[in-house]
């Protein structure tokens, strides 16, 4: 099944500059291996991509108190889970809390298949994993982020489709 769809993520920071991300899975591509990704998922109808963001957080994470900031980068990716695929515009934005423990709730069935569970990365610690992430090119941007420059308009941060 093919979806189009506009989503939103969150780059989630916490007071030490960790950043939270969830280990997930493709439940029906078990040859597929398993990556930490940002939060996020579709924009709802009548949903901004601020409110997206913020609801997609609490719903995969179980954070509440959160500062949401403004959208960071940009990308458009295509990509296969649950035996869909995706064609997704993403807009992806910053956000600051005081941390949290991994509480998921009101996962979609499928996203509950998949997730592992969830922690907080030192930023050293992500840069120099070898572990598969997504945003593919989260590694090549984050450094600025965490350190508080944020750019002036959204970077796009598409990979680069391949041929």
């Amino acid at each position: 099944m093919f979806v189009r769809r506009p989503a939103a993520r969150v780059v989630l920071l916490d007071g030490s500059g960790r950043i939270f991300m969830v280990n997930a899975e493709d439940p029906l591509d078990p040859y597929k291996p398993a990556w930490w990704e940002i939060p996020g998922g579709g924009i709802d109808w009548g949903e901004d991509s601020a409110e997206a963001a913020g609801r997609e957080l609490v719903e995969e994470t179980g954070i509440e108190d959160f500062e949401m900031g403004p959208v960071i980068w940009t990308q458009h990716v295509q990509f296969t889970f649950g035996g869909y695929f995706f064609d997704s515009i993403e807009k992806i934005h910053v956000a600051w809390c005081d941390g949290g423990e991994y509480h998921p709730r009101h996962l979609e069935a499928l996203e509950a298949a998949a997730f592992l569970g969830a922690r907080w990365w030192v930023l050293d610690d992500l840069l120099a994993s070898d572990e598969p992430v997504l945003p593919t090119l989260l590694r090549d941007h984050l450094s600025p982020i965490v350190a508080g420059d944020l750019p002036g308009e959204p970077i796009d941060i598409s990979p680069v489709p391949l041929d």
